[in-house]
This record gives C-alpha cells, sequence and structure tokens, in this order.
C-alpha cells in the first residue's frame, strides 16, 4: 500500500513539473505564429493592404508624389506599319511565264539588296499554236533572208550594169529581214528580268523556281526598314484636323518609353469610310517594326486637360472591373483608390478624378499589390 502510494506521489510531481514548461511551449509557439502573420502582407477588412517593409523590399515596390497639371488631350487610333513610297517598292511580273533563279539565286526575305540587281527570270509561256505559228514565221523569213543575200550578190557583181538604186533596195530589204528575224528569234527566246526597284530588304517573296505566274502577280516587295510609316484610320473628320503631336508606345524600344511620331498630312479621300492620317517616327525604332504589323497610335490635340500624370502601369482593375490606384497613406499601408482617366502618350495617362496632388501612388510592383488577398 505504502510503495502505491509513492508511485502516484511520483506520478504527480513530473506532471507539475511538465506543466509549466508545456504551457511556455505553446506561448512561444503563438507567438512565432503572431510574428509571422504581422511580417507577411495581408488585404485588411477595409480592404487596404498591409505590407511591411521587408516585403515592399521584397516586392520592389515604387511610389510616385503625384502632380497636377494641364496635358494635352488625346485619343487613340488603331494604325498600321507602312512603306515609304520613296524607299519601297513592289516586284511583279509583267508577263505570264515560268519563274527562274537570278544569277545569284532567288532572295529570300531578310536579304539585303541594291537597287537595278536582277532578283530572277520570267520566262513566256506561249500555247502550242502560238509557239508553232511563231516557228512558221522564223523559217519563212529565213528563207526570204538567204534569197535577199543571193539577189544583193549578183546585184553587186553586175553594179556596171545595174542602177544603184536597185542595189540599195536590195540591201534595205536584206536589212528588214534580218531585223524581223531577230525579233521573231527574241520573242521565242525572251525572259522578262524582275530587278529591284530600291536598295533596302526583301520584306516578302512568293517565289519558287519553276513556278508559274500571271502577269501583274506580286512576286517581291523590297523595303528600306529605315524609312518605315506609321499610317492610322480617323472615323471622325474633327480629329484629322486637330492633330498636334503623336506618340507610339513600343514594348521593349527605348525603354519602354513612347517614340515620338511626326504627322505628315491627311488623306483628302476616304478609306474604309475613314480618313488616311500619315505618321513618320526614329528610323532605329520603327526600325524593328515589321511591315504591316498593328500598332497603337496616341495623337495629342490642340485642346488640353487638367489632372495629374501617371505612369500607364500604376492603373490596375477591381474585382468589380473599375480602374483604381494603390495609394500610400502610411508606411506600411496602401488604399486602393477608384479614378477616371484619360490617355496621353501611350505610357502615361492624366488622372482627371480620384486623386489629390502630392498624394503617393504606387507606380512599380502595383499588379502585386492588387493580387494580395
Amino acid at each position: 500500500m505504502i510503495r502505491r502510494l509513492n508511485c502516484f506521489n511520483a506520478l504527480a510531481l513530473a506532471c507539475a513539473l511538465a506543466l509549466p514548461f508545456a504551457a511556455r511551449a505553446h506561448e512561444g509557439h503563438d507567438d512565432a505564429a503572431s510574428q509571422a502573420a504581422g511580417e507577411s502582407p495581408r488585404r485588411q477588412s477595409d480592404g487596404s493592404v498591409f505590407v511591411p517593409k521587408s516585403a515592399q523590399r521584397q516586392l520592389a515596390l515604387r511610389t510616385l508624389a503625384v502632380v497636377a497639371g494641364e496635358y494635352p488631350r488625346a485619343f487613340e487610333l488603331a494604325g498600321t506599319v507602312a512603306m515609304d513610297p520613296n524607299a519601297g517598292g513592289k516586284v511583279q511580273a509583267a508577263l505570264a511565264g515560268r519563274l527562274e533563279a537570278g544569277p545569284n539565286g532567288l532572295p529570300v526575305p531578310g536579304q539585303s539588296v541594291k537597287k537595278g540587281q536582277v532578283l530572277a527570270y520570267v520566262v513566256p509561256t506561249t500555247g502550242a499554236l502560238e509557239r508553232s505559228s511563231q516557228l512558221a514565221q522564223q523559217a519563212e523569213l529565213r528563207a526570204a533572208k538567204e534569197l535577199a543575200q543571193r539577189r544583193v550578190a549578183r546585184l553587186r557583181e553586175l553594179a556596171d550594169t545595174v542602177a544603184r538604186k536597185d542595189i540599195d533596195a536590195a540591201e534595205s530589204e536584206l536589212h528588214s529581214l534580218t531585223q524581223r528575224l531577230a525579233a521573231v528569234g527574241a520573242g521565242l527566246a525572251q525572259r522578262d528580268a524582275l530587278v529591284a526597284p530600291v536598295s533596302g530588304v526583301i520584306a516578302s517573296a512568293n517565289a519558287v523556281a519553276g513556278q508559274v505566274l500571271d502577269a501583274r502577280e506580286l512576286v517581291f516587295e523590297v523595303v528600306d526598314p529605315a524609312r518605315l510609316r506609321i499610317e492610322a484610320l480617323a472615323y471622325d473628320g474633327a480629329q484629322a484636323q486637330d492633330v498636334a503631336g503623336a506618340s507610339l508606345a513600343l514594348p521593349g524600344v527605348q525603354g519602354g518609353q513612347a517614340v515620338p511620331l511626326r504627322f505628315l498630312g491627311a488623306a483628302r479621300s476616304l478609306r474604309e469610310q475613314a480618313l488616311p492620317l500619315s505618321f513618320a517616327g526614329d528610323a532605329q525604332a520603327l526600325g524593328q517594326l515589321a511591315l504591316g504589323q498593328s500598332v497603337r497610335v496616341l495623337v495629342q490635340t490642340r485642346s488640353h486637360v487638367a489632372g495629374v500624370r501617371i505612369p500607364l502601369a500604376a492603373l490596375q482593375k477591381s474585382p468589380s472591373n473599375q480602374a483604381i490606384v494603390w495609394v500610400k497613406t502610411a508606411p506600411e499601408r496602401f488604399v486602393p483608390r477608384v479614378v477616371r482617366h484619360q490617355p496621353l502618350d501611350g505610357v502615361h495617362v492624366a488622372v482627371t478624378e480620384g486623386l489629390q496632388p502630392g498624394e503617393r501612388v504606387a507606380t512599380q510592383g502595383a499588379a502585386l499589390l492588387n493580387q494580395i488577398r
């Protein structure tokens, strides 16, 4: 009995000693969990986002203090890359025939060519009846030429007794027959040379050795990459009369900055019920585009709009598909703000409602802020 009581007392003592350690271990675990939760970005109940400084450095967040101002009002047009008519051209077959390679073979897209360089030949194809008729005419002319040569030889032997005018007439007839025979022979063996109209590169090639072409069929397209143009369609005639400038945002070109365009003029005839507008730009930037590529052209007008200028990357979409920006209200707190905006130059927008001058807006990493839940 005494031994049983001693065992019970020892067990109770062991449990009593272990209880404080277990309690302390549980409390330490809660502290670690709460500390980890405090250092992780999270969305608050009011819709704002809590982002610790360490997380801001990891997400590479950058903010910008907005400033009010007046900026040219802009509108967006759909445009395409076109060739300069003075620095590009099309190579077409002037007659129907079979395609043959040029002296250096058939050029491929991207290959540089010089003005006047022979790119290919077109050998005319004629029907059986037409060819047989040309061969028969060639035979008749050859026989007539031989008779004319004999007659001229006889008349020259009788030059003392034959009038000079008869000899001249025979020689003229022989010369005419020779020229006609050469023309018929050239027609049978004729081939049309396709030459490069300008110096540049082959933009497109629809040529295969032995290919049968129709007259006026496009074979090659030559373009100078340093002299491309941008064509945009304006469906409102008033827009074409209020162009003060334009720009083009090209990813990967000049650090993602807008490429300024120079307005060349507006057409006076409609194309697809719109007025074509022509623009020119930096040769190095436009040279990275492809002929016929679709682009977005931001056209600035002479009128101005008041607002604050922010990068286009700062604009995000809310769950209700509204345009928002993230405003930094505290060192570790960002609040979404619904805004109204207008385009400026393709990489910046003017916020007309929703922001006040001096507020700090997240410009870099705003998309990551929008994903925090």
